[in-house]
């Protein structure tokens, strides 16, 4: 029996089964006013992906679409731990990066020239605990965009990848998370793949090759299924014009810069960017006088603006193609001039330069105690601590630009993050290195790949600020152009190759194997041989970044900053905490104000002491160790008579812990009354002699003596 909806519409839904458990996709039961809205449960998912399309082109030179990933508290059960704001706000890091996943497979799949605002909102209602939600938002974004009408190449599904005694998993579950060696996701269409990313633990390229493959594979029953509901809604299809370069305009550019172009550009990268602005200024000098200066308005000489910049990108394409020279003269696989250099900054804790042809990058690092560690409070983690934060800036003057400074946007976000997952896998555990570790990197000059710059710069200055990373890493930027059947690869890409070519693949890694990975498509969709060409070639391109990196400096320093903090850690009975907090922060309240140190104390029973001074440090230390020492057999303690009883005295050996001395171990003759030796209050030297299954010591006087 069909049911019908309050705006007298059926509520129409199909279901499969994807990865062992069913997908079901369903419409009509809300969002009845959206160009198209599809409810999605998977499990106890359930997400509302909805898309609305503007009824008129905008006068705007790019395709004004935005997606975004809606995180709702409710979701899953909780209040925000925030004391002060309980509404979801400005969306969290981790939200702006999932809508960074949804958003990159699907913003290829648009035809060129389309100019209708598209507004794409994945909104979680419903989180599943037992794994993570962002590919089921994926799968309702892309089937609202089925149900629009317009001119999308989808739909577009993706899973996230694991790898648990050597089997790849999707929609893995908490536990099977940290097994993993393996955080991959994949997108894709039908035909192939059309975004790639991924976070690993030194895994080899061909288990990433593999698990593109599997992934692929495995999503297609949820790709079938938004076919299904598309051809059961039967969507009108939306009328819509492609703001297009003149065909006319094109040509005559086409034409004037033939011979200006080709071999004359084929100069190293600030001789040729300078070569392409005279010649795009003499350009518009020409058509302007040829037009007239009136006719030649704004909109007349962006136009030709456009065809100029197609020109060349056509130009960078064919020198790559018929004889594999790049726009800088470099070899297909050739990589820029490096130098690099550490130390630089005198009072920061640890800092880099790593310059690759023009791109550079400046990198500083900031060691602290572990409570400086960033608080997450998300849908998906409660309470949970970031302890390595890296930061990416690229302020407008790196291009040549003028631009106003603000907070970071989505791309500084998803910069700072993919430089972050390339250095965690060789990070120092929190027990071996108590750190709460800010990693900033300062872009200083761009032509392409800053965030493996950043990458490079931040691993340099971590070794140069004496974080013991278990080995270095470096990254790598790689390109393709696709040609008919042919493709190319290109090591080291700048930023011309990047605006005309086809892909735009990013890996970092160690020499044992790949710590990060990101890979967009430009094109709708490559198979997995393509993709694993240039995972492959990138592997002796990040080598010779590695070797130069080495021979900067080779390992990480012994000796940290002057100007760093010295933390000392000191591990714990987790039942001790209390007496080292004391009652409502007595305790620990005193330790830090006559010491001057700061503590830090972890469930677990990790403790960290930090301080300038190391006399404070020690200082609090043996605080902490009278505190929270563990009674010994064997070892002689001085203590305090508590409390007398016929048969023998109840002596306070440490704070919170008594013994009793039993009227035989009072002394070596016989002893007729315990306050024939003893009193209350009496100061006296006893040895532990054991500690019966029930945890009661057993205490001597006359063996101490």
């Amino acid at each position: 029996m069909s049911i019908i909806n309050p705006s007298g519409k059926e509520i129409i839904s199909v279901t499969t089964e994807l990865c062992g458990k069913p997908l079901t996709l369903e419409v009509n039961r809300v969002g009845f006013r959206t160009t198209g809205s599809v409810l999605v449960r998977y499990g106890d998912t359930v997400v509302l992906g909805s898309a609305q399309v503007s009824s008129r082109p905008v006068v705007l030179d790019y395709f004004p679409l935005s997606v975004d990933y809606e995180e709702k508290m409710y979701a899953a059960g909780k209040i925000s731990g925030s004391r002060f704001i309980k509404r979801e706000g400005r969306p969290s890091d981790e939200a702006v990066l999932i809508g960074r996943i949804i958003d990159r497979p699907i913003r290829p799949l648009f035809p060129k020239g389309y100019r209708q605002e598209v507004q794409v909102v994945a909104s979680v209602l419903s989180m599943d605990p037992s794994f993570r939600p962002d590919m089921v938002a994926m799968t309702a974004a892309s089937s609202a965009l089925m149900l629009t009408g317009t001119p999308f190449d989808g739909p577009v599904a993706g899973l996230r990848v694991g790898r648990v005694n050597g089997e790849f998993k999707a929609f893995l579950s908490p536990e099977e998370r940290e097994q993993s060696d393996l955080d991959l996701v994949v997108a894709g269409i039908e035909s192939g793949v059309t975004m790639v990313e991924a976070g690993a633990n030194e895994v080899s390229e061909d288990v990433i090759i593999d698990a593109i493959a599997w992934a692929h594979e495995a999503m297609q029953p949820a790709i079938a299924l938004q076919k299904e509901l598309e051809e059961k809604i039967a969507p009108a299809a939306q009328d819509y014009e492609l703001v297009l370069p003149n065909e006319d305009i094109q040509t005559e550019v086409d034409a004037w810069v033939e011979g200006k172009f080709g071999k004359a550009l084929r100069k190293d990268y600030p001789e040729r960017n300078e070569l392409v602005n005279e010649i795009r200024w003499d350009f518009h000098a020409q058509m302007a006088e040829k037009l007239g200066e009136e006719a030649y308005d704004k909109a007349t000489r962006d136009e030709y603006d456009e065809a100029f910049t197609m020109a060349l990108h056509k130009d960078v394409r064919k020198g790559i193609v018929e004889d594999n020279q790049r726009p800088d003269g470099r070899a297909l696989d050739e990589i820029r001039p490096l130098s690099s250099e550490v130390g630089i900054l005198p009072r920061t804790h640890g800092s880099s330069i790593f310059t690759r042809g023009v791109t550079q990058a400046m990198n500083i690092v900031t060691l602290a105690p572990l409570s400086y560690a960033q608080m997450v409070d998300t849908m998906e983690v409660s309470d949970g601590e970031r302890r390595y934060m890296h930061h990416y800036n690229a302020p407008g003057y790196t291009v040549g630009e003028v631009k106003r400074l603000g907070s970071p946007g989505r791309r500084e976000i998803g910069h700072g993050y993919l430089a972050e997952r390339a250095l965690i896998p060789v990070l120092p555990s929190a027990e071996d290195f108590p750190y709460a570790i800010r990693s900033v990197t300062e872009i200083m000059s761009q032509n392409g790949s800053t965030s493996m710059a950043a990458t490079c710069s931040s691993c340099l200055a971590l070794m140069d600020a004496g974080v013991p990373l278990s080995r270095p890493v470096s990254g790598i930027a790689m390109g393709l152009m696709v040609d008919g059947d042919s493709h190319y690869v290109l090591s080291d890409i700048a930023d011309a190759e990047d605006f005309a070519g086809d892909m735009d693949f990013k890996v970092t890694g160690t020499e044992r194997g790949v710590t990060a990975m990101q890979m967009d498509m430009k094109v709708h969709g490559l198979p997995v041989s393509v993709l694993a060409d240039a995972i492959r070639q990138a592997v002796p391109g990040r080598a010779h970044i590695l070797e130069h990196m080495q021979t900067v400096l080779s390992a990480p320093r012994e000796a940290m900053s002057p100007y760093a903090p010295r933390i000392e850690k000191i591990k714990i009975n987790p039942d001790k905490i209390g007496a080292v907090i004391g009652k409502g922060g007595e305790t620990i309240n005193k330790i830090t104000s006559e010491t001057g140190a700061e503590i830090d104390i972890k469930e677990d029973g990790l403790i960290t002491v930090a301080s300038s001074d190391g006399a404070s440090i020690e200082k609090a230390l043996e605080w902490i160790k009278s505190l929270t020492v563990e009674p010994e057999v064997g070892v002689t303690y001085d203590g305090t008579v508590v409390s007398i009883k016929d048969f023998g005295a109840f002596v306070n050996i440490m704070p919170g812990i008594d013994g009793m001395v039993h009227i035989s171990r009072l002394a070596e003759g016989r002893v007729e009354k315990v306050t024939d030796v003893l009193k209350e209050g009496q100061v006296i030297r006893v040895k532990l002699m054991e500690i019966d299954d029930r945890g009661r010591l057993s205490l001597s006087l006359k063996d101490a003596e």
